[in-house]
This record gives C-alpha cells, sequence and structure tokens, in this order.
C-alpha cells in the first residue's frame, strides 16, 4: 500500500459530486501514450465531459481531454481520444453487471499520479433530479451560515 505523500491529484471533477449520487467507486490504471503522460504530469487534463464504457469484455474512458504537448512534434497525441483502462476481469464483469442497471453510469472522479503511474478514480453514478440539486445547495448553504456564525461568536468571545 502506498503512503498518500506518494499521490499527486492532478485533476478533479468537482461538478460530478453535485450532478450524481456516487454509489461506489474504483481505481484503474490507463493506457497512454508518452505525450499524454507529459502533459497529465503538467496538469494539462479536463475531466468534465468524461465516462466510461464497458466493450468487449475492456474498459474504456471516453471524452477526458489531455491537451497537446507543447514540446512534441507531429507525434503529438488526439486529445480526446478513447482510452483503455486497465482493470482486473472481474472487476470489469462486476462493473458491467451494474452497469446494466436502469440510471447508472461511470464517470471519472479525479486523475492523479500514484507514484510514476497515471491512475483515474472512477465513480459508479446515478443521476440527481433537479430538486436533489437544489436541497444539496440549500444544506450546503446552511452549513456555511453556521459556520460562519460560530466563526464570529468565537470571535468575540475572546
Amino acid at each position: 500500500m502506498t503512503n498518500p505523500s506518494n499521490i499527486k491529484i492532478i485533476a478533479r471533477n468537482r461538478k460530478a459530486y453535485h450532478e450524481y449520487y456516487i454509489l461506489d467507486t474504483f481505481e484503474a490504471g490507463m493506457v497512454l501514450t508518452g505525450t499524454e503522460i507529459k502533459s497529465i504530469r503538467a496538469g494539462r487534463v479536463n475531466l468534465r465531459d468524461g465516462y466510461a464504457t464497458v466493450q468487449n469484455d475492456e474498459a474504456w474512458l471516453m471524452n477526458i481531454h489531455i491537451a497537446p504537448y507543447d514540446q512534441a512534434s507531429r507525434e503529438n497525441h488526439e486529445p480526446r481520444r478513447a482510452r483503455k483502462l486497465l482493470l482486473h476481469r472481474r472487476e470489469i464483469s462486476r462493473l458491467l453487471g451494474k452497469l446494466q442497471q436502469k440510471g447508472l453510469t461511470l464517470i471519472p472522479l479525479q486523475l492523479y499520479l500514484k507514484g510514476h503511474l497515471a491512475k483515474v478514480e472512477l465513480g459508479l453514478a446515478q443521476g440527481k433530479k433537479l430538486y436533489d440539486k437544489r436541497a444539496a445547495l440549500k444544506e450546503k448553504e446552511t452549513q456555511r451560515q453556521i459556520a460562519r456564525e460560530v466563526g464570529r461568536r468565537q470571535k468575540w468571545s475572546d
């Protein structure tokens, strides 16, 4: 097991927690080219519109944007190409079973470097309804107001 100091988070999909309920998470490696890993290390990644699928017993990460590497010449990569995910066969079959349920999807939550390897954390997600999103925003705002009020009271008691 690697220690948390060995992990460097490159990109997070913050919108995922607003749009979806995350039911389960998985860690997967990715098959990358040389220019892609260099661009990832430079932090030029966008996970916002990404999702993962299972096709022919293989998992694929679709529609994430890894910017072209500036110092590369004609050997650069396609920014939004499909990237193969490295998962065990039993994980893929388990995911396939869950993805066939109505309303579930697989989305990238964060991309990070674990040692010298690029990993992606995938979340098995179910979409939120509009009223759920509103309730979550209301709860978040209430928590902010409580924290603000507690801070004020501590300031006056000092």
